[in-house]
């Protein structure tokens, strides 16, 4: 099989190339390599990027949930601060990005093989991705609804149809547009978000009970399971996103790894922790199951479209780099597609499920208790790659990561690499059993009755069985040296 090149009318150099890269253009390239010559950028434009998709509705509802969950307001707040640091790992897988100039659907073949890899895509990448489009579709669709009663108008089932159509569409044609679009719009929306937000912060303040606890405080194992399980729903959020190499690769290759690591890290943990706190702050004096509903009994009606609106444009910002990333995931688990259809495919899927579960049943229960045990695969995924890029000293070879033909580089075992495979099956078991969801609990959580240890565990183990079975074999680099030699040169 050759080289991966999904975008055959993708300029390879020079301004047209570079051009497909430029606000007003759709981005030209997919999952192909991205020239020197059209690297461009600066470490610090990532902060807005990732600080857009995080000033948002979404962390309001996770703080809220924490006060459901029993847990006093000092209690939740060390939760955020703590689960929010695993935002630190997206960052260091950020920086892989630059250095192969590919995305990072195309790395992890470093970690899985060819073959593996689209495996590993297919559902920890694509599948998931297209879940999460369906969630945040529906949240943003719900206050457009409310948005459209504002002005008078009841919406029936047809107008709903258009108007998540319309939410769906605005997002899509971002993420087709793609890199140089969000890199472009997501300041401004980081800005508008932020002003929003921080007006709804003055209501929220002047009503929380800064000294809450619950009626009947959680001690012993409940506490414990309380914790873990607040842990756990802070920390999957960075654990969706081992896609920040592919908004990262068009940068210079010698661009500081630790400015790239830094600022996309923050970007993403500050507004992460202000904002889950702030949902947080809410849930100590609003019932937070209708978190939507119950944040507009406390604001004035002249802020309510304003914050309805803000709603939808957070679900428009977090799905915009989900839809992205995905039409990349679709290239790389071998669909040869262009990335522009391969977005509008999954935007589709997405728009169906979106229809599906607002409409005809409550199916968005079943796809957020599916996601809830797709953290058990995200955890150790995103602790393999971490592991891999501290390994391999960030050293990736975007031509050779894109050769899928038999006895390339990273065809290792009949297109597999028997470490990472390993780790990943080791991981997510470990995890599967130490789970405790809605849908399933593992036997050693129902042990601990109900403590989810399934993040520290599948991680750990998933780092530390990649690393001993690295370590223990040979095989092809990102360099084109063996895998158990960490300076890239033959041992």
């Amino acid at each position: 099989m050759t080289a991966t090149v999904p975008d055959p009318q993708a300029p390879s150099s020079g301004p047209a190339a570079r051009a497909g890269d430029r606000t007003g253009g759709v981005e030209a390239h997919g999952i192909d390599v991205i020239p020197d010559s059209e690297r461009h950028g600066r470490p610090r434009d990532l902060f807005a990027v990732w600080a857009a998709p995080n000033v948002s509705y979404l962390s309001l509802v996770v703080g809220g949930a924490l006060i459901l969950m029993g847990l006093t307001l000092v209690q939740a707040l060390a939760v955020i601060v703590v689960g929010n640091l695993l935002w630190a790992l997206v960052g260091l897988v950020a920086v892989s990005g630059p250095a192969a100039g590919t995305p990072g659907e195309v790395i992890t073949r470093a970690m899985y093989g060819i073959r593996g890899n689209r495996v590993s895509l297919a559902v920890i990448g694509w599948f998931a991705s297209v879940c999460y489009l369906a969630l945040s579709w529906a949240a943003g669709s719900l206050a457009a609804f409310a948005l459209v009663e504002k002005v008078g108008v009841r919406p029936n089932t047809a107008l709903k149809v258009v108007v998540i159509i319309a939410v769906a569409a605005v997002t899509l044609a971002i993420s087709v547009y793609g890199h140089a679009a969000i890199v472009r719009l997501y300041l401004p929306f980081t800005v508008l978000l932020v002003a929003v937000f921080a007006v709804l912060a003055v209501y929220v303040f002047g009503h929380a009970d800064w000294h809450y606890r619950p009626r009947q405080p959680l001690h012993g194992g409940a506490l414990l399971a309380a914790l873990a399980g607040g842990l756990g729903l802070v920390a999957s959020a960075p654990l969706s996103y081992s896609n920040s190499a592919d908004f990262a690769r068009y940068l210079p290759r010698e661009t500081s790894a630790k400015a790239i690591a830094g600022w996309t890290a923050l970007g993403a943990y500050i507004p992460s922790v202000l904002f889950t706190a702030l949902g947080a702050l809410a849930g100590t004096a609003l019932d937070m199951a209708d978190p939507q509903s119950a944040l507009l009994t406390i604001v004035p009606s002249w802020f309510e479209p304003a914050f309805l609106l803000a709603v939808v444009l957070s679900a428009v910002a977090n799905n915009a780099m989900t839809a992205y990333s995905s039409g990349l995931c679709l290239q790389a688990v071998g669909v040869r597609i262009r990335r522009s259809r391969s977005v509008a495919l999954d935007g589709a899927l997405g728009i169906a499920l979106t229809l599906y579960a607002l409409l005809v049943s409550d199916f968005l229960d079943t796809v957020d208790s599916v996601l809830q045990l797709m953290v058990a695969l995200m955890g150790p995924s995103m602790a393999i790659y971490a592991a891999d890029v501290l390994w391999r000293r960030n050293r990736y070879d975007g031509h050779q990561l894109s050769d899928e033909s038999p006895g390339g580089p990273f065809w290792y075992t009949g297109g597999v690499n028997p470490a990472g495979a390993a780790a990943l099956v080791v991981g997510a078991v470990a995890a599967l059993l130490c789970v405790d969801t809605t849908l399933y609990a593992g036997p050693v959580a129902r042990a601990l009755h109900g403590t989810d240890l399934s993040l520290p565990v599948g991680m750990v183990l998933a780092a530390g069985v990649y690393l001993a079975l690295a370590r223990g074999r040979g095989g092809a680099r990102a360099d084109g040296g063996p895998l158990n030699s960490p300076t890239g040169r033959a041992g």
